[in-house]
């Protein structure tokens, strides 16, 4: 989610962490302790190290049926909090505040239209969360990179439905932005789109979903900055 800080409401809790799972150059899964937390699948967390009062959005990457809570998270060059989270280790604590947020699907679209998921970088994780959550879910995903490494953990999806969009090296199904693929291989405009990533491509991608004639209420969007 967005980098903004947040100060963590009374009810925020601590929650043991688990362990830091490494999936690239400075992206990690941090899992930690469900400790009763309930949420819906797209929905985000508060996180911040335990006892202060900087915290920052993630969307939850694990699913509401698992045992455990977990985030994604790209460490950011100077950013103290994801710096931090990246430092912690097993039985270390962090603050936890949430859940929060609409991004989710309701019930009766996981049995209707044919969804369209499309993300940048992190913006993977709800979407991560979906699949693993929803196997009946008639989805596609278009996940825009700029390095093959970053395809996280792309084996919860079933991979006739995933295709990558790397921009810098070779090797992905599409060379170039997922806003270059959209132009290129339209929509169904009965799809429900729903994206997640950085704000210039889902205002991108908005104009160009539009134009191929997908209604706006059909466009769902979680943007980070």
């Amino acid at each position: 989610m967005s980098q903004s800080t947040t100060v963590p409401r009374l009810q925020a809790l601590r929650h043991a962490v688990h362990h830091v799972r490494p999936l690239a150059e400075g992206a990690f899964v941090l899992r930690l302790e469900k400790n009763g937390l309930e949420f819906e699948p797209g929905q985000y967390i508060n996180v911040g190290p335990a006892g202060e009062v900087d915290m920052r959005e993630y969307s939850v990457y694990s699913t509401p049926g698992d045992d455990y809570l977990e985030i994604l998270v790209k460490e950011v060059e100077g950013g103290y909090v994801s710096s931090r989270l990246a430092a912690c280790r097993p039985g270390d604590e962090v603050n936890v505040d949430g859940p929060f947020g609409f991004f989710v699907i309701e019930e009766e679209a996981r049995h209707g239209k044919p969804l369209q998921f499309i993300a940048t970088g992190t913006g993977i994780s709800p979407f991560h969360s979906f699949a693993r959550a929803y196997p009946e879910l008639s989805y596609r995903v278009l996940h825009g990179t700029r390095y093959l490494s970053e395809q996280y953990e792309t084996e919860a999806f079933d991979q006739e439905r995933y295709l990558s969009c790397v921009t810098r090296e070779e090797g992905g199904a599409f060379h170039g932005r997922v806003t270059d693929h959209l132009r290129q291989h339209p929509v169904d405009p009965e799809s429900l789109c729903y994206l997640c990533g950085n704000c210039d491509m889902i205002y991108e991608a908005f104009d160009i979903l539009k134009s191929q004639g997908v209604p706006p209420e059909h466009l769902f969007a979680e943007v980070y900055f």
